[in-house]
């Protein structure tokens, strides 16, 4: 594994940190207190090639590879927890799914779209009462004639009223059945489709989380992603790489978190010395620097084996496990290091306690991380 940063991921941070600071720092804040998913930003970032990273040339995407899009997330989420949340929702659930397992014809007619950023996607599997138990999810989906006639609800969906296409997970089996579930394409406009109660979130603000409801909706066969039965075994696969975006996405969030308070130790002074030079302050530091340095490299190297083709379902869940507790506990040190004023909205060392905690609950929580990870190694 090359540790060293490629010309490649040099060149996307250096244009990520000139990005977040002309079109995202100045309003964060703001969009945060309102909670405003700020579209335009993530049409800009299409441009940039940012909303389809892993989507070959040939479907309008940039064509790089896992280790360039962590990088991206990390450098977004050094930012801006919310929007590098947004970028790898769309990037690794939607955009993800068509892309493993989509046809050529579905692919050529949605990627291009995804890829510019304008289109914004969605991926729907979690339910208000199954959670993590998504093999027992009540949304069902009826053949009638050409088409699927899906009803039911999903809950905690990122982009779930902003986003113009979503890939939903449906029952057309047997409750419990991991071969009794299907996946669709749907887009906004679909009748029956409609987004539901938007969520008022802890942290993450700016990152639009709704329900989907789904009353009568009619889907054509022509949308059914592979085969039928298959869309709980292709959310898996989607989900192990959709967990190292959220370790790249936790790396950024404790590394944004840990700048912070460092340039803080340095500046701040008590007894006529910065606070940097207590040892109280500087082994907090340097448990931050050594674990985040550890999370980096466990979320690369996961990165670098699915560039290589390789199953990543224990290495993604071990960079995801690892690195999301690693920015709660960054996080939760930066505010301390901050002291009073890191309890207060005019320093950064707030936002990213309150954004890091998704890290370890989005995608898997952390003890389903532990469950893929013992289910691995006990085979």
């Amino acid at each position: 594994m090359e540790l060293v940063a490629t010309e490649n991921q040099t060149m996307i941070a250096q244009m990520v940190r000139d990005f977040g600071a002309q079109h995202i720092k100045p309003r964060m804040m703001e969009w945060d207190e309102s909670q405003e998913f700020p579209k335009e930003v993530f049409h800009k970032l299409g441009e940039l090639g940012l909303m389809g990273v892993l989507v070959p040339q040939e479907y309008g995407g940039a064509g790089f590879g896992y280790v360039e899009y962590v990088t991206a997330i990390a450098e977004l989420s050094k930012i801006d927890g919310s929007i590098g949340l947004s970028m790898a929702a769309h990037n690794s659930l939607c955009t993800g799914h068509i892309l493993q397992h989509a046809s050529e014809e579905q692919k050529h007619k949605y990627l291009p779209k995804l890829a510019s950023g304008e289109w914004i996607g969605a991926w729907g599997l979690t339910e208000p009462n199954t959670g993590s138990d998504a093999g027992n999810m009540r949304t069902v989906a009826v053949e009638d004639g050409d088409y699927y006639v899906l009803n039911g609800a999903k809950n905690f969906i990122t982009h779930g009223k902003s986003g113009n296409v979503a890939v939903v997970i449906a029952r057309t089996g047997e409750v419990g059945d991991s071969r009794g579930m299907t996946a669709f394409i749907i887009e906004r406009g679909t009748p029956g489709f409609e987004a539901g109660r938007k969520e008022d979130k802890l942290g993450m603000r700016a990152s639009e989380t709704t329900e989907l409801i789904f009353i009568d909706c009619r889907v054509p066969k022509e949308n059914v992603i592979g085969k039928i039965g298959d869309g709980f075994v292709q959310a898996l696969k989607v989900l192990d790489g959709g967990r190292i975006s959220i370790a790249a996405l936790s790396l950024g969030i404790a590394q944004g978190a840990y700048e912070a308070a460092l340039q803080y130790s340095k500046e701040r002074h008590q007894f006529n010395q910065p606070i940097s030079n207590f040892q109280g302050i500087s082994f907090k530091l340097a448990d931050m620097a050594t674990e985040i340095e550890a999370a980096s490299l466990l979320t690369y190297r996961a990165a670098d084996m699915k560039d290589r083709g390789q199953n990543v379902n224990l290495e993604s869940a071990m960079a995801k496990l690892y690195a999301s507790e690693v920015s709660v506990r960054v996080a939760n040190e930066g505010v301390q290091i901050f002291g009073g004023y890191g309890y207060t909205k005019d320093y950064p060392a707030e936002k990213y306690y309150r954004d890091a905690k998704l890290c370890t609950i989005g995608e898997g929580t952390s003890e389903i991380q532990k469950l893929v990870i013992a289910r691995a190694i006990l085979k």
